[in-house]
């Protein structure tokens, strides 16, 4: 180093701000320095990588040597483009003085500035370094996606099952919907019959679904529905009365849908007329007197139905129906139940996660009252009876020979009474969380025949509340095979 040599005339000193370039001592400046007009437009000296090396980038440098006081030289055109390394200069290095000026204080050049268009030959990678650090290079080193759970996009509820389709061991033979529509008379349009009636109520303490819909067999057919399923409310408030109606008409006869339609329209206007009666009896637990006059309207119904036969010149067993009936007061403070009816079908209770078959039988309907239910006294000690008179006038016996039975008797035939089906009756009180149904021979004898249907309503309707009315639809139209009527059905949740 010589500290007495000065810098050439008309040149910056580059000692004051950079290291020593590759210049020639004396002469006129030469094209390289005279492309770095001041010491911030000065770029760093590429790497090797940066003049054509395929290799990775090496590490970045550190930041601080890349300051303009301590940028190196800019490269000339021949080591921008010349891979080999720089050669070195011919002339002493120009000499290094003690300290570095700032920037702002360097004496203004005298060489004219570079072109614009020279300025794209600044290598911009370095200039990225000055300016943020570089991105990570090593991605792979991030946690591996597969460890992630899976995501599922459908949501299930253990305590819940899905509805299904179809029970046992295989498919039924008929489609799960329905084909064909029953033939339509033009002049009797009321007579048509929905395939499916869907009804629901809440009152009190209890919660009401009931469903009627056409069997497989009909729907495939183009059959008319047989059952016939009424709902109704009489009265207002505590005192009101619920009458849920069932009926199915004989199998493989016309007027089916229209003889169970009017045992069911029978039966409303009788339990309507004496409904406060039958409210009151009910919240008094007058077993005794519900079940004889409950008795007597079921009758009367039946006997309206036989005449009708009689009216369209039809026999009695052509024309006769099914009939179960569900009574259940509006007062929240009364639990008790009462079903009554003629004819078969099923009346169960879900209990503890468990059915019951509560079905009364002919030796239940007779006699005492069951052990668990009881009822009143028929009269006080004081003598005052407690029968029930509901005002209504005992018709004759709806179980009278039909017209051609009659002409029978008169050629001296033997008398044949028509078989006759026992009142059933029951009364029972429910506890919260019971589940009560009431259906038709449809869907209690695969109720009764195939437990996994049993298993499946169990696991519905346990837990959870009342289902909506889509879903009780689904529920109660789950097939079984060998199974094809039609199906009723009213069930009661218990609050």
């Amino acid at each position: 180093m010589n500290p007495g040599r000065s810098a050439p005339a008309g040149e910056v000193e580059p000692g004051k701000l950079r290291p020593p370039a590759p210049a020639s001592p004396a002469g006129p400046p030469s094209p390289a320095p005279a492309e770095v007009s001041s010491p911030t437009d000065a770029p760093p000296a590429p790497t090797e990588a940066e003049r054509g090396d395929p290799r990775p980038p090496a590490p970045p440098v550190d930041l601080p040597s890349l300051a303009p006081t301590d940028a190196p030289p800019a490269p000339t055109d021949a080591e921008r483009g010349d891979p080999r390394p720089p050669v070195p200069p011919v002339g002493p290095p120009p000499p290094a003085p003690a300290e570095a000026s700032p920037p702002t204080e360097a004496s203004p050049p005298t060489a004219a500035p570079p072109p614009p268009s020279e300025l794209p030959d600044l290598p911009p990678p370095i200039l990225a370094l000055a300016d943020a650090p570089p991105p990570p290079t090593e991605a792979p080193d991030l946690p591996p996606l597969p460890d992630l759970p899976p995501r599922d996009p459908t949501l299930t509820v253990g305590l819940e099952p899905s509805s299904v389709d179809h029970i046992g061991s295989g498919p039924p033979t008929y489609d799960a919907e329905p084909t064909a529509l029953p033939p339509a008379d033009p002049d009797d349009l009321d007579g048509l019959v929905a395939d499916t009636v869907l009804d629901g109520a809440r009152y009190g303490s209890c919660t009401l679904r009931a469903v009627s819909a056409r069997g497989d067999s009909a729907r495939y057919r183009g059959e008319p529905r047989r059952d016939s399923l009424l709902t109704a409310r009489f009265g207002v408030g505590d005192q009101a009365l619920l009458l849920v109606a069932m009926a199915t008409g004989a199998r493989a006869t016309p007027g089916a849908h229209r003889a169970a339609a009017e045992a069911c329209h029978w039966i409303g206007r009788a339990v309507g007329r004496s409904h406060a009666r039958l409210a009151e009896d009910i919240r008094a637990a007058r077993r005794g007197d519900l079940k004889s006059g409950l008795h007597r309207l079921t009758d009367r119904s039946l006997g309206k139905l036989r005449a009708s036969a009689a009216e369209q010149g039809v026999e009695p067993e052509e024309y006769t129906a099914t009939l179960r009936c569900l009574l259940l007061p509006a007062d929240p403070e009364c639990r008790t139940r009462v079903f009554f009816g003629v004819g078969a079908g099923g009346l169960f209770r879900l209990r503890d996660g468990a059915w019951q078959d509560i079905e009364p039988h002919v030796a239940d309907a007779t006699g005492e009252a069951v052990v668990g239910f009881g009822s009143l006294p028929s009269e006080t000690p004081e003598g005052d009876r407690l029968t029930m008179d509901l005002g209504i006038t005992t018709p004759p016996s709806p179980y009278e020979p039909s017209p051609r039975l009659s002409a029978s008797l008169e050629q001296g035939g033997t008398p044949v009474e028509p078989p006759r089906d026992p009142f059933r009756f029951r009364a029972s009180v429910a506890q919260p969380g019971d589940t009560l149904l009431l259906c038709s021979g449809g869907l209690a004898e695969p109720l009764r025949g195939e437990p996994r249907l049993a298993e499946h309503l169990t696991a519905r309707w346990s837990n959870g509340g009342p289902p909506g009315l889509a879903a009780f639809l689904a529920d109660t139209q789950v097939r079984v095979k060998g199974y094809a009527d039609d199906r009723t059905a009213a069930a009661v949740w218990e609050a």
